[in-house]
């Protein structure tokens, strides 16, 4: 028995199966396509994601892959590119500034293309058997597992498979999701895009010194979507498609294409050579259910939302992370069956709180192809929707059941249920972010040198048989964790940042979430957190 198959091999699969290896669980990934994807989309990582790749090893191949785009930033909006008026949405999506106060690294620009290559050596680096051109043809659950039927397409060999847990990372039109008959809500279709990959040498004169990573064309004769994919002669171009006025895939011909992205150049004579087209919806759906019984829902299988803010993969991927430790928990046998409810308690509703923001982003950029209008008032900036959503479960104590799943305002202060703050230490030798000290197991970080919570929390591991480390953290290198280089830089000390008094703790969980926060010294450390870990770990 494989212990899980992930069905889907794209960006969420791959993701999927890169942090299951890092925690050394065993498993499959079973994908339709021949290979990774060769079109350039979703390039927009945000920093919660870059967060998660950095902390698995994997952010300097991601940096490496995403290099030739690394000099371009924002969203330019404009009515043609030669001579039109042109305005920034957003100057500024990618770099150091500001997110490095907050965050363990910065956003970056890697296309699905370049980068799920990078996931799928890490994947297999890790151990994850990766099989492309196999697809699930069906599967059964009973008590003890789900018995799947897996299809080579090319040799049409057919053979069975039982596996522990099934993940479902088949994309929007899910065939896993189907099966099972889950629903979706949601506004549905939205607008329509034909994605259109071609050559152009001259088009690099007419962009100019405009290094965007998106542009909006808003020109009634050439209005899409222009992105760089080399800055040289590669590009992409989103044409609006409207299905509802009887236009027909087919009806996107070279000819038409080409003339269309002339007009949106400026230029009559630019050289356009198509080279690949692709149709995409965008969407507001989010599943009714994220788990039935074995199997569990990831990625746009669970939920799809428009391409503004670039939260559709994100998301996914966070998805992919928030399961990984949880069914490894299981599967370890340190954690109850009832842990993996709290997957769909935790990451359905920050689904549902995205699309929202995603769907507002859409009319207030005014998106080639939406026609919705622009609703009113603040919104939410895109770091805070990135970074500060929070959970309520029961893998979580002492959450604020009526605090919003997204704040209006980021504030990371290790609240229970949200993202553990970011500060810069010394620890083992190494310059780091605490973030990165999350990943394996629980940690408990607490400040005083000579406290109790060191070895109430060994104890409590142990009776529990629950991984778990305590580090002490304080300025100097007399502490586990040093904070020095935070303080230098004008930070609070570590009981201000985590909200607590020198005297306290913070039990942190494997996703980087803040599991329970003691804010100072309990009667009992020890039976303190021996009964919340059982209540956070369903024991």
């Amino acid at each position: 028995m494989v212990p899980v198959l992930i069905v889907g091999g794209s960006l969420v699969g791959l993701s999927a199966s890169v942090f299951l290896g890092r925690l050394g669980v065993s498993h499959m990934v079973a994908e339709r396509r021949a290979a990774t994807s060769e079109h350039p989309r979703g390039r927009g990582n945000n920093m919660r994601t870059m967060e998660l790749f950095r902390t698995a090893g994997l952010e300097p191949d991601i940096r490496k892959a995403a290099a030739v785009l690394s000099g371009n930033h924002g969203i330019m909006q404009t009515d043609k590119l030669s001579g039109g008026e042109s305005r920034w949405l957003s100057a500024r999506l990618t770099g150091a500034a500001p997110e490095t106060n907050v965050c363990s690294t910065r956003r970056c620009a890697c296309s699905q293309n370049d980068l799920e290559p990078v996931l799928l050596a890490h994947a297999s680096a890790l151990g994850g058997d990766v099989r492309f051109g196999t697809e699930l043809t069906s599967f059964t659950e009973d008590r003890d597992g789900v018995t799947c039927e897996l299809r080579e397409r090319e040799s049409g060999r057919t053979y069975s498979m039982r596996t522990a847990y099934l993940l479902a990372a088949d994309g929007p039109r899910s065939p896993v999701r189907e099966r099972l008959g889950i629903g979706q809500s949601g506004g549905g279709d939205l607008f329509h895009n034909v994605s259109v990959t071609f050559r152009s040498k001259l088009l690099r004169q007419v962009v100019g010194d405009k290094r965007f990573l998106v542009c909006y064309l808003n020109g009634t004769e050439g209005e899409g979507v222009l992105l760089p994919v080399d800055n040289e002669e590669k590009w992409v171009f989103h044409v609006p498609w409207f299905p509802e006025r009887g236009q027909t895939l087919e009806s996107f011909t070279d000819t038409r294409i080409a003339d269309h992205i002339r007009a949106a150049a400026g230029v009559r004579d630019l050289d356009v050579e198509v080279t690949g087209r692709a149709p995409w919806h965008a969407a507001d759906r989010v599943a009714d259910r994220y788990r039935q019984g074995r199997v569990f829902l990831i990625g746009d299988s669970a939920h799809e939302m428009p391409p503004t803010g670039a939260f559709g993969s994100n998301t996914g991927i966070q998805d992919a992370h928030n399961l990984a430790w949880k069914l490894t928990a299981v599967l370890s046998g340190w954690a109850g069956e009832g842990l993996l409810d709290t997957y769909e308690n935790e990451r359905r509703p920050v689904a549902l709180a995205t699309s929202a923001r995603a769907i507002e982003q859409a009319a207030r950029e005014q998106h080639p192809g939406y026609t919705a209008a622009q609703g009113g008032g603040q919104s939410t900036d895109l770091m805070t929707v990135s970074l500060g959503y929070r959970y309520v479960s029961t893998a979580v104590s002492g959450a604020d059941t009526d605090a919003p799943t997204i704040p209006q305002t980021l504030r990371l202060q290790a609240d229970p249920g949200t993202r553990a703050p970011h500060m810069s230490v010394v620890h083992n030798g190494d310059t780091k972010s605490t973030i990165d000290l999350y990943e394996r197991c629980f940690v408990l970080l607490c400040g005083l040198a000579d406290g109790p919570w060191p070895s109430a929390a060994h104890a409590a591991a142990a009776k529990l048989g629950v991984p778990l480390v305590s580090y002490r953290a304080g300025a100097g290198p007399d502490f586990d964790v040093d904070t020095s280089p935070a303080l230098a830089a004008g930070a609070e000390d570590w009981a201000a940042t985590h909200g607590v008094t020198p005297q306290g703790a913070v039990l942190v969980r494997p996703d980087g979430m803040v599991a329970w926060r003691s804010g100072g010294l309990p009667a009992n450390p020890e039976d303190e957190l021996t009964h919340v870990l059982q209540g956070l770990l369903s024991r």
